[in-house]
């Protein structure tokens, strides 16, 4: 069952682009990866799924209801976490996310309590107050604090330190295990591909491609550094693309076994080497160009 289904969503800001002909749609109970570089139309598409702005043309439902004519109703059952959070300076954070429950049947303060303590939150502090990071998290407990169905998350680490990212991967996986949809966008390839099931790709304001996780690892490149005297890397050599010098430093990138590329390395009298993982802009512009 398709709780996300979208079909030719388009939106235009006056001329300028948001999002074109978009089609894609999100199964019950999966962890679904958006990804693209800033700009890309991420926030745009969430924000049309929510309601909270309208499309030029284009249709998209949530849990089979039309999310322009039923917005109100279904954003009951949704829990979202923008990628900027904005609140009351003079609110100390228990009050703030007591005014959050209370647009929700139920009680949720025991839920508070228990979000509060894995994201490490002091509820008695006042917004003014906190970093950042701390108003990201925040931004988290209030997106979970009524148990909904389905989580959208828009650039949910930024401002999380690694430790506080790992228990936030780890919360968003219980909930999950629990039922709970969750639609993650990010512009960074590595969280999405620890976290989610499938992963859509946006550039430019269309979708590039939809694919399940295993499809995309199998299928991304590795950014390949090294100092060496005088050394030399076969461009011919299977995999690899983009080999240039940068300073003391080769580069280039590669696609496959990452033992056949290291014992092609082995050859050469190396100072230093780094693999690492292409920045998402990096993977368009090489990969799917």
């Amino acid at each position: 069952m398709n709780i996300i289904d979208v079909q030719n969503l388009t939106k235009y800001y006056g001329k300028s682009r948001g999002i074109e002909e978009l089609s894609f749609n999100v199964k019950e109970g999966e962890i679904f990866g958006f990804i693209g570089p800033n700009g890309a139309g991420k926030s745009t598409t969430i924000r049309l799924l929510l309601s909270l702005i309208f499309p030029t043309s284009g249709r998209a439902t949530i849990f089979g209801k039309d999310v322009t004519r039923f917005g109100s109703e279904i954003r009951q059952d949704i829990g979202y976490l923008p990628s900027e959070v904005f609140y009351y300076d003079d609110m100390r954070v228990r009050d703030l996310l007591n005014y959050s429950a209370s647009f929700y049947p139920g009680d949720h303060r025991e839920r508070m309590d228990f979000l509060a303590n894995v994201m490490e939150l002091e509820l008695n502090r006042k917004i003014r107050d906190l970093s950042y990071g701390n108003k990201k998290k925040v931004g988290i407990v209030q997106g979970l604090l009524h148990n909904p169905p389905l989580l959208f998350l828009d650039e949910p680490t930024s401002g999380l330190d690694p430790l506080m990212q790992r228990k936030f991967f780890d919360l968003i996986r219980e909930e999950n295990k629990k039922g709970v949809t969750v639609f993650f966008s990010s512009h960074f390839l590595g969280e999405v591909q620890r976290l989610c099931d499938r992963v859509g790709i946006i550039r430019e304001g269309r979708m590039v491609e939809v694919s399940d996780i295993h499809t995309l690892q199998k299928n991304n490149y590795k950014k390949i550094r090294f100092i060496g005297a005088d050394a030399k890397v076969d461009s011919e050599f299977p995999g690899i693309s983009n080999l240039h010098k940068e300073g003391d430093w080769t580069e280039f990138f590669y696609s496959g076994d990452i033992n056949l590329v290291l014992e092609h390395l082995a050859k050469v009298q190396l100072e230093d080497l780094s693999i690492e993982e292409p920045t998402l802009e990096e993977v368009f512009m090489h990969y799917y160009e």
